[in-house]
């Protein structure tokens, strides 16, 4: 992982119509897990469509969290 890539705690990617949430740290995860209950996970990625990922990514960030 690049130095860049480990400054980040959320990284984001457009799938069309997903997006994947992958965490880089503890805190990321441990916080998508309790506040995303059920949610689907695609390895280490949560899974979220497209219509609600620019909600989660600015609830991310008004939680602290630095999301690309």
């Amino acid at each position: 992982m690049s130095a860049e890539k480990s400054k980040i705690d959320i990284e984001v990617s457009n799938l069309g119509s997903i997006f994947l949430f992958r965490p880089h740290t503890e805190a990321a995860r441990l916080h998508l897990e309790e506040h995303c209950p059920g949610a689907t996970w695609f390895g280490s990625a949560l899974v979220c469509e497209h219509r609600y990922a620019a909600d989660l990514t600015a609830t991310l960030q008004s939680a602290g969290f630095k999301v690309e």
